[in-house]
């Protein structure tokens, strides 16, 4: 442990403090002291817990003010700076911590056992504020079910899962092959790694993108053979694809235990281009609904943690877009005023967020290209009374034969449409709601036409809208499907269509939100069955939440497929079990639109005539 003084001898912050673990295991701490601390004064806390590294830098830690992003000690000695004792620890297995990291599973016990070191902390006044984004939000749920004394306020960003299993992990019973480039990254960054110059060179001869099609991993025989606890988690993971008890625990549970949560104000924030939107909506609604709280959320037009810029992918929403100057002067500021308010008492902090809900509604631009190059959509902020929308009401859009989607019933007697899904040529992903990505996806919105062509898609639009639909909430597909396989997967996304235009003249189709289930899991997440070659399933994809204008003259379209790749592994329509070696086969999918089986898209339309 190393500590550094003020120059009038008080302490500034104390490095690499070890706080141990019921098992033993010591975890490493530093802490950041208000200035000048006077001896026996006592503070709130503030508790981060990271695997990221506590001395690291996250790109998305910039204001519009500064884009250059802070490193986590300044933005400690901020916090500290305005009456905090600030702690941020390396979870177990990582960067200055003992122990070995599995991911997510150790993350309720350690928050609670590092909750109660604090609560024995002479400078801790005995009320203790958790903040962090992505697996720090993470961290901060798999906490709130015990409780633990001190719990004060929260402050979730960016995760917290609702269910790993619906969304993060899995989703539709497919598997978030995000998993495995975050697994490869961080396995590169691991302390046995940077000890170990073989392991890390083994690790250094793979390149991941030749690794992500490759289905199943096998144990000894994957990029990360040369760092086994990385690669069994992710083997676990993968072939763990029925909703178990393991799937239950709090740390990846939430909405199984919202009940035990401790009921404290709680501020959610995500974005529509992040893989937690869902998680965050689901979060708040299972916790409003049952706790004083306050319970806060935010939406905003963003990719994972980039709350200060305008943009996702290729799609550019205004300098109305960003939280800095909408919903507060920054993204610290507005955590400091939560704070202050919910654990200093500070009733004259700013409520920044003083309305159950704050999203930003997609759309109203120029559509013009910007000169970054992206399409400008534009959008603005609303402030909502909850979630769902009040105000919104679902409509029902009908799929037709000639790839059209209207207010109007198939009248056909008998009508389908029919595809090939070839494992090996998957449709490739093109932006949505990812996180971890790189090198091998993007986030984001971009333009869909670069997969028009592809036989493999089913594209149905609307007619040119003669007004405005706002489209907020989420989107529910039901479809009436068949297939040659055992198995096999049905995509859905929903579009926004400009019309062609002089920076665009064949149009531009941006992505706004997407939906997946693999077929076997159609009745039961617990008990997969295969199909009946050719029998004719109804099923209903729900797809990820978003708010989004569509403007007169603009196309509402839905594209279905068998795949996205490599946002989900692909199915290989065999109905072997995950993790399962088997030869792929294609499958001969249908589509009916007819009148009884009505293939439709219930969507959530704000009307234009009511008050936010």
């Amino acid at each position: 442990m190393t500590v550094k003084h003020h120059l009038d001898g008080a302490p500034l912050a104390q490095y690499d403090t070890l706080i141990t673990m019921r098992d033993g295991v010591r975890l490493a701490a530093d802490i950041y002291f208000p200035p000048s601390m006077a001896e026996g004064a006592q503070y709130p806390v503030l508790l981060e817990r990271t695997p990221y590294g506590k001395q690291g830098t996250n790109a998305g830690d910039r204001s519009v003010a500064d884009p250059v992003p802070r490193a986590k000690p300044a933005i400690a000695a901020w916090f500290a700076a305005r009456g905090f004792v600030y702690v941020i620890q390396d979870c177990r297995g990582r960067y200055a911590s003992e122990g070995g990291f599995t991911k997510y599973v150790n993350e309720s016990a350690d928050g609670v056992d590092t909750m109660a070191w604090i609560m024995q902390q002479r400078w801790c006044n005995g009320h203790i504020g958790t903040l962090g984004l992505s697996y720090g939000a993470h961290v901060q749920t798999a906490l709130a079910p015990f409780s633990p004394p001190g719990m004060g306020a929260m402050f979730i960003d960016s995760g917290g899962f609702s269910s790993a299993f619906h969304s993060g992990i899995r989703q539709g019973g497919a598997f978030e092959l995000k998993q495995l480039t975050w697994a490869y990254k961080h396995a590169l960054l691991a302390p046995a790694t940077q000890r170990d110059p073989a392991r890390k060179a083994a690790l250094q001869a793979h390149d991941i993108r030749d690794w992500v099609a490759v289905n199943p991993w096998r144990p000894g025989s994957s990029i990360l053979a040369a760092a086994p606890e990385y690669e069994q988690y992710i083997v676990e993971q993968w072939r763990s694809e029925c909703f178990t008890a393991d799937w239950r625990s709090p740390a990846l549970y939430a909405r199984g235990h919202h009940a035990q949560f401790a009921d404290v104000p709680t501020a959610l924030l995500c974005s529509w281009f992040d893989p937690y939107a869902l998680t965050a909506v689901e979060n708040y609604t299972g916790l409003s609904r049952i706790k004083q709280g306050p319970v806060r959320l935010v939406l905003g037009p963003w990719t994972h943690g980039q709350r200060s810029v305008t943009y996702a992918g290729g799609v550019d929403f205004g300098p109305a877009a960003t939280l800095d100057g909408n919903l507060a002067p920054d993204y610290d500021t507005l955590r400091h005023a939560w704070f202050a308010r919910h654990l200093q008492g500070d009733t004259a902090a700013p409520d920044y967020l003083d309305c159950p809900v704050k999203l930003f509604v997609m759309g109203g631009g120029s559509g013009r290209r910007t000169v970054d190059g992206r399409i400008d959509h534009g959008g603005r902020w609303r402030d909502e009374a909850d979630w769902p929308p009040p105000t919104a009401r679902m409509a029902r859009w009908y799929l037709h034969a000639d790839g059209a989607l209207s207010e109007a019933a198939p009248q056909a007697a008998e009508a389908a449409l029919a595809y090939e899904a070839d494992p090996a040529h998957p449709v490739p992903t093109l932006g949505g709601a990812i996180a971890s990505g790189a090198p091998v996806m993007e986030a984001g919105s971009f333009d869909q036409h670069r997969l028009d062509g592809r036989d493999d898609v089913l594209v149905f639009q609307s007619a040119p809208l003669a007004q405005a639909v706002e489209v907020t909430g989420q989107v529910e597909v039901t479809l009436w499907v068949a297939s040659s396989a055992l198995d096999t997967d049905f995509t859905v996304k929903l579009v926004d269509v400009y019309p062609p235009g002089a920076d665009y003249p064949h149009g531009c189709a941006i992505n706004l939100a997407h939906g997946i289930l693999r077929m076997r899991f159609r009745d039961s997440w617990e008990h997969p069955r295969p199909m009946e070659p050719d029998a004719v399933y109804p099923i209903t994809i729900k797809a990820y939440p978003t708010s989004n204008l569509f403007a007169a003259g603009h196309r509402i379209r839905i594209d279905i497929a068998s795949s996205n790749f490599p946002h989900f592994d692909v199915n290989p329509n065999t109905g072997a079990p995950a993790g399962t070696p088997c030869d792929a086969v294609v499958a001969r999918n249908r589509i009916y639109v007819d009148r009884s089986r009505p293939s439709h898209v219930l969507l959530p339309v704000v009307p234009q005539d009511c008050p936010p």
